[in-house]
């Protein structure tokens, strides 16, 4: 299983402000604790949470997912698996 990691950067891709980081191997219990206004909010940017867990099971899935760029608060947001 590999890890979920949200890495958020404000700026540039230089300035990383937040990191998260959910281990594999609680992914799919993690995934439960979320706020629904959070799952809302990935379901926005088309984000399927169950196909995450899912991709973190396939040993093959590894790299970035999903890049989101927010121009106007001048933000990247990247989902990956590692």
């Amino acid at each position: 299983m590999t890890d979920l990691k949200i890495r958020v950067f404000r700026g540039d891709e230089r300035h990383l402000a937040t990191t998260v980081t959910i281990p594999g191997g609680i992914l799919g219990i993690a995934v439960r604790l979320i706020p629904r206004r959070a799952l809302s909010a990935l379901r926005d940017e088309g984000i399927e949470v169950d196909e995450l867990v899912r991709l973190s099971n396939d040993p093959a899935a590894r790299g970035d997912l999903v890049r989101i760029e927010d121009h106007d608060k001048n933000e990247l947001v990247v989902i990956s698996l590692e």
